[in-house]
């Protein structure tokens, strides 16, 4: 039994996500830089989990971190767990979906606005939506 409000089998995550994005959302991927849909994205909305569409971050949040991947100052309350994350021979903390337990990057605390704090996120693990 999964302690995320939302849950699905591995074989029901395998159904209905692609290759890309149960490699990113189930096994903790992630894509190449400057190549995910959302890195340059403008648009005023929500960017919510693509496996649970949680929503996760309102675009007024985000900005341009130069660092490949769409970056945020801050999450929607209670949206995001935080997990320390010891892997490739650094210390981060992974930031997964609180509803469903979906991968969806990494925290940093080099963020240049007032909150200190740079979410950098996998474009496959999240949605848009418009405003």
């Amino acid at each position: 039994m999964s302690k995320y409000p939302y849950h699905k089998t591995e074989k029901e995550w395998k159904e209905i996500l692609s290759e890309d994005q149960y490699r990113i959302l189930r096994q903790k991927g992630t894509e190449r830089p400057f190549t995910g849909t959302y890195n340059m994205h403008s648009e005023n909305g929500t960017y919510a989990c693509m496996a649970c569409h949680t929503p996760l971050f309102d675009s007024t949040t985000k900005f341009d971190s130069g660092c490949g991947w769409p970056s945020f100052d801050k999450s929607i309350e209670g949206s995001i767990e935080y997990i320390r994350d010891s892997s490739h021979g650094m210390i981060r903390t992974e930031i997964l979906c609180a509803n469903c337990g979906s991968h969806i990057g990494h925290v940093f605390n080099d963020g240049p606005t007032e909150t200190g704090q740079r979410y950098c996120v996998n474009s496959v693990s999240i949605d848009f939506d418009k405003m």
